[in-house]
Parts: structure tokens; C-alpha cells; sequence
């Protein structure tokens, strides 16, 4: 499955790519702002830096007259953080009035993204606000005395860890949810990647349905039937631990060449082609020797630079999860 980006973002994603005149791939030496967002652990990476025309006699009055960025991802977020690029030196605004800009702004200025790209917009609008930060801190700018709590994004690099899979902590998540008036699970992922890989978060205690619960008011789920497979775009909800559906972790040992084969054959068919394809990807089991599963990835995750990590942080995991922690996987 291919994604459908609009003209405006392939343009800009090509453009970038490419080096063209005029475009934001690269970083400021000695920046006044800098600011990181996501991990390459995780697919998704943005180091975003800008520099200011400084106002000596008032440093709200710098403006913001260059802006750069290193971003490891795909398509839409090399494009997204050229989008805001663009609209910060557009704006030739102060980095007080550069926080005003929202994922929304960008995702706009890209005529749309996918939903399940608009993590990559969030990223952007996340690593300026960091990058901003910096700003005030090398300026001396006190934001508390401009009504903006610094020290909320702090607690929040510090806070409960809900998503390990992304390192998301449950201060965050929550921001982010109100933020983006997030109602659901797949809208949580689709914004910002949480619950998006084991799944595990989904419905554990205190995960993202509980955290969506307290915020919103408790909600009914649906729950799947033994065997049955989520519908794409919907959310499912996994049988607990305590359900006699569920499935126990074995070793290959416990199970002959055949079963063991067949269970981890069933793994990959429920839990991860379904999010695979989700992202236009997909995986095939090549051959299993014993606890080494050798798999082949497809469509987008083929090319994809984060293969890596999907295969270690997705695949494997599941895998040990599910069926074995003795299970390691192989990309032939």
C-alpha cells in the first residue's frame, strides 16, 4: 500500500532530499535554539535549530531569521519539518510567537497528511518547542513571567513510562491527548506513536485506555473474539493475562518443529502484519531453525531505514513475547 501524499508534500520531500536551493536539510552551527524530538530507536528522529536577528535591548524582540533540521524517517516527516521551516521564516516571527504554531499548522501547509503520518507533524511542533526552550534559557528569558510553564515538559521527560516500546511517559501522553483531543487509542498512535508497536500499554493497568478514561469518562470496548483479527482503523482489545484465550509464553523445547512453526505463525498473522500494513509494510516467514525465525519485510518496510528497529522492537519482541523469549529474528 502506497501512501497518498498530497503534490505539495512530495514536492517538498524531494526537494529536501535532493539539496534544491532554498530548502532547510542541514544544521545551524552554534544555534540560539535547539530541540530534539522521538529516537531513532524509534523510527522517528527531528533535530530542529534555529538562529535569531538579536534585539540587544529586548530579547522577546529577537526574531527568528533561519531555521534548520536533521530528521531520520520517512517521507512525511523529512516534509514536515521542512513545512515548518518554511513557515517560521515566512512568519520572520519571535520565538515566543513561534509557539503558536500547531501540528495542524503544518499538516495544513503539507494540504494534508495521512492519519497515521500525523505523528510526524507532532514531532516537528514538539522539537520547536524545545528548540524554543533552549532559547530562553541561553537568552535569560523567564517564561514563567509569560505564562508558560517550562517545567510541565521537564516533569514530563522524567514521568512514568506508559509506552516503552517509544519511551513515552504518562505526563506527556496526557498533555498530548487533550492537546489533540485524542478519544481513542488508534487516534493516540496515529498522533504520536504511543501503543503503536507490542501493544502492550493498550490495556495494561494504567496504559492509554485507563489514561484515556480518566480524562474523558470510562467507555465501553470491544473485545475480540479467540482468533479473530482487528478490523483496520478500529482498536482491539486484547484477551488479560488472566484469560484462558490468552496466549502462554512456551519454549521451543515444549513444543514440537510443527507447533512451534504454527504458533509463530499465528503471532505474526494477529499482532504484527495487521500493524505492518497499517504503515503500507509487511513481513514473511522465510524459514525457522529452532529459535531463529528468519523473515523477509515487504512493501514499505523493505526500504524503510528504521527496518532495524521494526524488527527488533516489533517483530522480535512480539515474537518473545507471545511465543518464546528465546526467539531471535533474522532479515534475509
Amino acid at each position: 500500500m502506497a501512501w497518498e501524499y498530497s503534490e505539495k508534500t512530495k514536492q517538498l520531500f524531494l526537494d529536501a532530499v535532493h539539496g534544491k536551493p532554498g530548502t532547510h536539510l542541514g544544521e545551524i552551527e552554534n544555534p540560539d535554539g535547539f530541540g530534539e524530538h522521538g529516537s531513532i530507536a524509534c523510527g522517528d528522529s527531528l533535530r530542529f535549530t534555529f538562529r535569531v536577528e538579536r534585539n540587544e535591548d529586548d530579547p522577546l524582540q529577537d526574531k527568528i531569521v533561519e531555521a534548520r533540521y536533521l530528521t531520520f524517517g520517512c517521507t512525511s516527516a523529512i516534509a514536515a519539518s521542512e513545512a515548518l521551516c518554511v513557515i517560521l521564516e515566512a512568519r520572520h516571527c519571535t520565538p515566543i510567537e513561534a509557539l503558536t504554531i500547531t501540528n495542524q499548522d503544518i499538516v495544513d501547509f503539507l494540504e494534508g497528511l495521512p492519519d497515521q503520518k500525523i505523528h510526524c507533524s507532532v514531532m516537528g511542533a514538539e522539537a520547536l518547542t524545545a528548540a524554543v526552550f533552549d532559547w530562553a534559557k541561553k537568552r535569560g528569558v523567564h517564561l514563567e513571567n509569560l505564562g508558560i510553564d517550562a517545567r510541565e515538559h521537564e516533569a514530563e521527560e522524567e514521568g512514568r513510562i506508559v509506552c516503552k516500546c517509544f519511551s513515552l511517559t504518562e505526563p506527556y501522553i496526557r498533555r498530548k491527548i487533550k492537546e489533540l483531543n485524542l478519544h481513542t487509542i488508534p487516534e493516540i498512535t496515529a498522533a504520536i506513536k504511543a501503543g503503536g508497536a507490542c501493544m502492550n500499554c493498550h490495556h495494561a493497568p494504567g496504559g492509554l485506555q485507563d489514561i484515556l478514561d480518566d480524562i474523558w469518562g470510562p467507555r465501553g470496548e470491544k473485545v475480540l473474539a479467540p482468533g479473530e483479527l482487528p478490523i483496520l482503523g478500529q482498536e482491539p482489545v486484547l484477551p488479560s493475562a488472566s484469560s484462558p484465550t490468552s496466549e502462554v509464553p512456551v519454549t521451543s523445547e515444549t513444543l514440537s518443529p510443527y507447533q512451534f512453526a504454527k504458533r509463530v505463525e499465528s503471532v505474526l498473522e494477529k499482532y504484527v502484519r495487521p500493524m505492518l500494513q497499517r504503515d503500507g509494510g509487511d513481513v514473511e516467514i522465510v524459514d525457522i531453525k529452532g529459535s531463529l525465525v528468519y523473515v523477509q519485510l515487504h512493501g514499505a518496510c523493505a526500504t524503510c531505514v528504521g527496518a532495524n528497529a521494526t524488527l527488533k522492537m516489533l517483530v522480535e519482541k512480539m515474537l518473545r513475547e507471545k511465543v518464546s523469549d528465546a526467539i531471535k529474528v533474522i532479515q534475509v
